[in-house]
């Protein structure tokens, strides 16, 4: 990453600026991303554009991006403390009928099942 973007980025005060920049800048960030990923993480206290830079990501392509999409997703569950966002991750990354399914996610994706348990913590899954 330029000297220049890493500058301005690291006075990101909140992941959005870095959320923008990576989203208007889609088709040239590959060889940037993991420094992008890096940096939102950095800043965003609560997790909030971390969960939609992940969406988004997804939304692009979830095969082509899903170690950066999995890094971000950890980070979520770590940041998003008060599960303010983490309802909108589950259902933008599983869909919306992540529930009907939530037993077979449990079992093969440890992210869903991290957070499929904070939202749910009393459930028997």
């Amino acid at each position: 990453m330029e000297e220049e973007l890493k500058k301005k980025l690291s006075k990101d005060p909140n992941g959005l600026m870095t959320y923008e920049y990576l989203a208007n800048n889609i088709d040239r960030i590959d060889p940037i991303l993991p420094e992008l990923v890096d940096n939102i993480i950095a800043v965003d206290r609560t997790g909030q554009f971390i969960i939609s830079t992940a969406r988004y990501l997804h939304a692009i392509s979830q095969k082509k991006y899903s170690e950066q999409i999995d890094t971000l997703i950890k980070a979520a569950i770590s940041k998003d403390r008060e599960h303010r966002y983490l309802g909108d991750l589950i259902a933008g990354i599983w869909g919306d009928d992540y529930r009907d399914h939530a037993e077979e996610l449990c079992k093969s994706d440890d992210n869903f099942r991290r957070i499929y348990k904070r939202l749910y913590p009393t459930s028997v899954i």
